[in-house]
């Protein structure tokens, strides 16, 4: 089978089978981010079956403008956002602010690079709002509220509505699809520039907030060795406060990498809590579609495909192999229990 149609296919099906899990997660444990996910992994599987459709019977112009809407834009939002409803009670809000920042620079200077047309003031809008978002989060994070989580999720739906309605409105040229010309996959090149522009924006905040919500969490769960301390009480003050933060922007990779090999001679021994490997596979999932992506956007297009496989391969294997998510596994929307296994404390 040609590899345009089966990698596509594969993904569009474990992407189906990872939500419908969520979605019989969520109806268990009414979890807001377990529902999220689930939305992003459907979001996911609809945009490999828009492939899968291409590249088996034809593009049309529908199959392409869902494509770019669902795959381009949604897919990776919504994955980020139920990380960002899974660590709203932590210190999570300044690595997601810095991620929206970082969007919205990268989306002004793609515009900046490449000079899309029709993109009018869409690069200075959109960086104007991602700062202002980031600053807001910061502030919310610093007073210790969790509403900044809301804050990001109500920029995700209202993102998915109005990209919806661009997407709905914007004038195609003809045929309406575009592919490249070496390897038959579809590239995002018809579209005028304020939609295209909406990709890094969407894509980097979603893909940095699901990769570094899996890294966060894998640090916390690891054996840990300090060997740069800080303290983010906010009892000291302000000043003391930003000093710290400033210093934990270094500690927390600097600690990450010393701990490794303790973390490793753990997992030998069968001692190491099972959300380090899961989150890091996870962390893998999210950072190989984001590399493909952005080298499709580049113009090399040859492993799209297979980062897009990978990515949910990994996603998928990462959230079977922790125990404390998958403690109980049945038949979805069923009492069957088919294993059941040991939770960890």
């Amino acid at each position: 089978m040609d590899p345009n149609v089966a990698l596509p296919l594969g993904s569009s099906v474990l992407s189906f089978i990872f939500a419908i899990l969520l979605i019989d997660q969520w109806r268990e444990r009414r979890r807001p981010y377990q529902l999220i996910w689930a939305i992003g992994m459907t979001w996911y599987g609809v945009s490999a079956g828009t492939e899968f459709l291409g590249g088996f019977a034809g593009w049309s112009e529908p199959l392409y403008r869902a494509w770019y809407l669902v795959g381009a834009v949604w897919v990776a939002a919504w994955l980020g956002l139920g990380t960002v409803y899974l660590l709203r009670k932590t210190r999570f809000g300044y690595a997601f602010a810095f991620s929206l920042f970082l969007a919205g620079l990268f989306t002004f200077l793609a515009q900046g690079r490449y000079d899309y047309a029709n993109s009018g003031v869409a690069p200075y809008l959109y960086f104007a709002f991602a700062a202002v978002l980031a600053v807001a989060i910061v502030y919310l994070s610093f007073r210790g509220s969790d509403r900044w989580a809301d804050l990001a999720g109500s920029v995700v739906v209202g993102g998915t509505v109005v990209s919806a309605v661009m997407m709905a409105t914007v004038a195609i040229p003809g045929p309406g699809y575009a592919l490249d010309p070496q390897t038959h996959i579809p590239v995002g090149d018809l579209f005028p520039g304020y939609i295209r522009l909406l990709t890094p924006f969407f894509n980097v905040t979603g893909a940095f907030a699901l990769g570094l919500g899996a890294l966060y969490s894998t640090y916390v769960f690891m054996p840990k060795r300090r060997v740069i301390r800080y303290s983010l009480a906010r009892d000291r003050g302000a000043a003391a406060y930003l000093r710290n933060l400033a210093r934990a922007t270094v500690a927390i990779p600097v600690n990450f990498l010393v701990s490794l090999p303790g973390a490793i001679r753990d997992l030998v021994r069968g001692r190491l809590n099972s959300r380090v490997p899961a989150t890091i596979l996870i962390a893998i999932g999210a950072l190989i579609p984001a590399y493909t992506s952005g080298l499709n956007r580049f113009g090399s297009t040859s492993g799209f495909f297979v980062g897009e496989f990978l990515g949910v391969l990994f996603l998928f294997v990462g959230y079977l192999v922790s125990i404390e998510v998958m403690q109980t596994i049945r038949i979805p929307f069923t009492r069957i229990v088919l294993r059941a296994r040991q939770v960890e404390a």
